[in-house]
């Protein structure tokens, strides 16, 4: 009797292993499927001298944004912009409102860049103008009385012979006409606008320390190497005379 129930069982084993041998046949075949590849996209040909042309000054244009801070545009509009002035089409932007946008756009990505030095002035003059002695005017130009004078006081449009010297917040001097050994003499409407308000307040003889704002200095912009933007800045003016009075 066992060895019949033995016989009987063989055959089933045989076909239990030929169905395994089977399924894992189809598991293998389906684990080394592979994905299709992805075509590489061809380089560009250079067939004439304005195919070159063309491509070097799309690197020329944007070496001179990304150094300006920009990572990043909108490709389609670029090209469309490009294409419309030199087949002279209607542009989509007046000339006023394209220099808006290219001004906001560089004025966000200068502000974010120099965004330390802006919170660096901020700070400086919230805890200046709890010092001793500092006034503060209406556009917030802040400032000490360190000599006062007797004479007359200028007006905007009058040049003025004064002695000076800047200095950053950090103590770093930029600018000193003592250093020169000679006054300066200058028209106060051509001046940085701390300079035009804060000189009105002086007479003649005096001596004054002023502490500016950069959006009344060179603001967004600074003034070369010495002067970097959003500098709040320091000034020390002797007003020696009122030219012409």
């Amino acid at each position: 009797m066992k060895k019949i129930i033995i016989t009987f069982l063989l055959p089933l084993c045989a076909v239990v292993a030929v169905a395994q041998t089977k399924k894992t046949a189809t598991t293998t075949k389906k684990t080394v499927t592979t994905k299709a590849k992805t075509p590489v996209k061809p380089l560009p040909v250079f067939k004439s001298t304005l195919d070159s042309a063309s491509y070097s000054l799309g690197l020329t244009m944007a070496g001179r944004m990304k150094s300006d801070g920009l990572t990043t545009l909108n490709y389609p509009l670029l090209m469309r912009g490009l294409q419309d002035a030199l087949e002279s089409k209607t542009p989509l932007l007046n000339e006023e409102r394209g220099q808006q946008a290219i001004n906001n756009l560089f004025g966000g990505i200068a502000k974010q860049k120099f965004a330390p030095n802006i919170a660096e002035g901020k700070t400086f003059l919230e805890n200046n103008k709890k010092q001793a002695g500092v006034k503060v005017t209406a556009s917030g130009i802040q400032y000490v009385v360190l000599a006062e004078g007797t004479g007359i006081k200028p007006v905007a449009t009058d040049t003025v012979l004064v002695h000076y010297k800047g200095t950053l917040l950090n103590g770093k001097q930029f600018d000193s006409s003592y250093d020169r050994g000679e006054p300066l003499s200058l028209p106060l409407n051509r001046v940085i606008t701390g300079w035009t308000e804060g000189m009105q307040l002086m007479s003649t003889g005096s001596k004054y320390k002023f502490f500016i704002p950069y959006n009344l200095a060179y603001g967004e912009r600074g003034a070369g190497a010495d002067i970097p933007p959003y500098s709040t800045l320091i000034f020390e003016i002797e007003l020696l005379k009122v030219n012409g009075k």
